[in-house]
């Protein structure tokens, strides 16, 4: 996306004044669940809050890039925050990890931690013989996993967004080979690139 999700539907939904207010007193997960209460609480439906999403700007390459990948089996799930809607058809939004516990990584937010969710899909694909990652990503909550990435693996982080900021500040950190997009026309010719190459070693 050309923007950030929770954010679009904050701004275009009237919702950016309670976020102000709220976003020092909760994590972010908590915030977005409440700005889905707020909504409820103003008669708007999942269906309009879909709506508003269907028109966060997205570069028609970056469709066709993941379309491709998908076409050729590189990947088969999407691991985020669960979603659920309720039984008076309030959409509710809960952290992927459980919040009573830590899950001990400082680099990450307390709902998700992006590096061991990678590091339990390296350990299932190591079972399966030799694997290959594109990790591509842009926030903050992307440098964790990049780092848990090995030789042989590819990192793609948008230019000028927190992760590419976060690896041009240590890049001998990183073992993967970098790739920096700047849109989805660069997107796509960088992915496809490199499925090609892993593919054909």
């Amino acid at each position: 996306m050309d923007d950030d999700s929770d954010r679009w539907v904050v701004e275009n939904m009237g919702l950016t004044h309670l976020f102000n207010q709220l976003r020092p007193t909760l994590p972010w997960n908590a915030l977005m669940d409440r700005m889905m209460e707020e909504l409820h609480s103003q008669g708007k439906t999942v269906e309009q809050i879909a709506e508003c999403l269907k028109q966060v700007p997205l570069h028609p390459r970056t469709i066709s890039a993941m379309q491709s990948a998908h076409d050729l089996g590189c990947f088969s799930e999407v691991i985020t925050n669960p979603t659920s809607v309720d039984g008076e058809g309030r959409f509710r939004i809960f952290p992927y990890h459980d919040m009573t516990s830590f899950h001990g990584c400082n680099l990450c937010p307390p709902n998700l931690c992006k590096g061991l969710v990678i590091e339990q899909i390296q350990a299932s694909m190591s079972e399966k013989g030799k694997s290959r990652f594109i990790y591509l990503g842009d926030g903050r909550g992307d440098y964790c996993p990049t780092l848990k990435l090995d030789k042989g693996d590819h990192v793609m982080p948008r230019k000028g967004f927190p992760l590419w900021d976060r690896l041009l500040s240590d890049p001998n950190l990183l073992k993967a080979d970098c790739h920096e997009w700047s849109n989805g026309e660069e997107l796509e010719s960088i992915l496809l690139q490199l499925i090609e190459k892993i593919y054909k070693e």
